[in-house]
């Protein structure tokens, strides 16, 4: 429904993938070798994954030219964090060494809570420009919009999280330019 806009869910056989790639020589490197023969017929391909440190996120690491990381600001999500990052270093030392952080995204904030200014203030203090200036709000209609199998934009282009996501995208390629993500 919007030009120039292709995508791919997921779906639920997804979760034997898993083990099946367990199997398979090279496995952290399968979905960069599917990638490989499409990538130059795009300008952005934005891979969404589970929160998950297991082999598909493993994959998608591999795959990327840069990660955008979504953060909860909740307290525990900044133990997960750390995880990640791990991870991260391990797949630039291992597998993909271009990979690059394209920044923190703070999401499902709520401006009204103590806890999430917080660990908002904690992050840009820690990770300085790393963490975009957009912020996703909490936001009923981001929840609702995938039982309804849209985008945001297409459910409710007027609501708070629809505008979020649009000034993200903006922040992204103004500071990518041609650069690929």
């Amino acid at each position: 429904e919007i030009e120039r806009l292709q995508m791919i869910p997921s779906h639920i056989n997804l979760v034997g993938a898993e083990i099946e790639l367990l199997n398979f020589e090279n496995r952290e490197s399968v979905m960069k070798t599917a990638l490989a023969s499409i990538r130059d017929n795009y300008d952005y391909i934005i891979i969404v994954c589970s929160p998950s440190l297991g082999i598909i996120t493993i994959n998608s690491l591999t795959a990327a030219d840069s990660v955008m990381i979504p953060v909860q600001p909740e307290f525990f999500a900044l133990e997960g964090l750390g995880k990640l990052l791990q991870t991260i270093k391990l797949v630039q030392s291992e597998s993909n060494p271009d990979l690059d952080i394209e920044g923190f995204v703070v999401t499902m904030f709520d401006g009204r809570t103590r806890v999430h200014s917080q660990v908002l203030s904690e992050l840009r203090d820690h990770f300085k420009d790393m963490v975009f200036n957009t912020i996703i709000q909490r936001n009923i209609r981001l929840s609702e919009a995938p039982s309804h199998g849209k985008p945001i934009i297409l459910y409710d282009v007027m609501c708070n999280g629809s505008n979020n996501y649009l000034n993200l995208a903006g922040e992204v390629m103004e500071h990518n330019g041609e650069k690929r993500i």
